[in-house]
């Protein structure tokens, strides 16, 4: 049976992230990712946006993530010339109702240690954004756009410069807890391959609950429920009435940010995502929203034609946390909080994943070396 040194389960950007950390701490490194091509799933279907850390609650895995993941993307897409921009966010009032929800907006950033956000009143916003319409936002001027392809194709470019591996078309049927490492069970085309591992990293994404299930020895009362999110994004014809990504205040639920405009590196801008909770994987646009999205669009752009919006893609965040639930933070699970040396299971790494993605694997790398 082959012997390796360190197994990444999931070619996601977190997935890639973490390969990344531990290959170049002098670790042999092979990622496996069940699809055709790294980054199908959760990493390809979200909005591109380096998220500042504003939203999420002071001391949280989401906040110290991603503050720090901001800082460390930003340089490496700099040094790795991965395609990016920060173009900056408004997260926007219609009302004097929602102006109250700004204020502590601001202040949670500021616990969060992002302390750059700025009160934009109507003269400065008719200036920067007329077709906008807003009582009153909050600018955000290290939010940015990134290429999520350009950026998991350097993770994996370094990850093979520092000797690791990446294999996809490999799915992972079963896991043996064994003193000293972890003999690993997949199956690719059909045929069956079995190896042993000294350390075991489950970034599966959607799949990671059943990976974790997978596993003999691994308790299974330390696995969350998954619940899956999805989203709807449609994109608009015409050109981009905006210059900066545009965000309402948050959904009263904390389970999305509400139907926001970003805008990609190629200018060209959509809407979303919103928050449906499924019970099975569904990647088709419910186009039964469609009057949803003209109706939220046009409270911030009440200029949105008649017709001027088209299906575009969908994405499922893994969340923890159901539709009625309180929201919750990452989970990230070392050998402390499950008893299985060698062993980090991440749940729920939805957004702001991909901003969070280098940081993320820090913390997984200091679990296990």
């Amino acid at each position: 049976m082959d012997e390796l040194d360190v197994c990444v389960v999931g070619a996601g950007v977190v997935g890639l992230a973490v390969g990344k950390a531990l290959a170049e701490s002098g670790r042999e490194v092979i990622v496996l990712e069940s699809e055709s091509h790294f980054g199908e799933g959760v990493s390809s279907r979200n909005s591109e946006v380096i998220h500042a850390g504003i939203y999420y609650p002071k001391d949280s895995l989401k906040a110290l993530m991603c503050v720090e993941g901001k800082h460390r993307l930003y340089e490496y897409c700099d040094s790795h010339n991965v395609g990016h921009q920060r173009c900056g966010k408004l997260i926007v009032a219609t009302s004097v109702e929602e102006e109250g929800v700004l204020e502590g907006i601001k202040q949670k950033a500021d616990d969060n240690g992002v302390p750059d956000l700025e009160y934009w009143g109507p003269q400065q916003l008719q200036q920067a954004e007329p077709e906008l319409n807003a009582t009153m936002a909050l600018f955000s001027p290290s939010t940015g756009i990134v290429s999520s392809h350009e950026l998991m194709a350097a993770y994996l470019g370094d990850i093979e410069a520092a000797g690791g591996g990446y294999v996809s078309h490999t799915r992972v049927v079963g896991v043996d807890v064994e003193p000293g490492g972890f003999v690993v069970r997949t199956e690719s085309g059909g045929e069956a391959y079995t190896f042993r591992c000294r350390l075991l990293v489950n970034s599966a994404g959607l799949g990671a609950q059943t990976v974790a299930e997978s596993m003999s020895g691994l308790d299974p009362e330390t696995i969350p429920p998954l619940f899956l999110c999805k989203g709807n994004y449609f994109s608009m014809s015409g050109g981009n009435p905006f210059r900066h990504l545009v965000y309402p205040v948050p959904h009263p639920s904390g389970a999305g940010l509400g139907i926001h405009a970003t805008i990609d590196l190629g200018g060209q801008v959509k809407f979303g995502p919103d928050v449906e909770y499924i019970d099975e994987p569904d990647y088709d646009v419910n186009v039964g929203r469609l009057e949803d999205y003209y109706e939220a669009v046009r409270r911030y752009f009440p200029g949105l034609p008649d017709g001027a919006l088209a299906p575009a893609y969908t994405g499922i965040r893994p969340k923890l946390q159901g539709p009625d639930d309180a929201v919750r933070d990452y989970c990230i699970q070392g050998p402390g909080d499950h008893g299985v040396d060698g062993l980090v299971n991440l749940y729920g790494i939805e957004s702001p994943g991909l901003t969070s993605s280098l940081a993320i694997g820090e913390r997984v790398r200091s679990l296990l070396l």
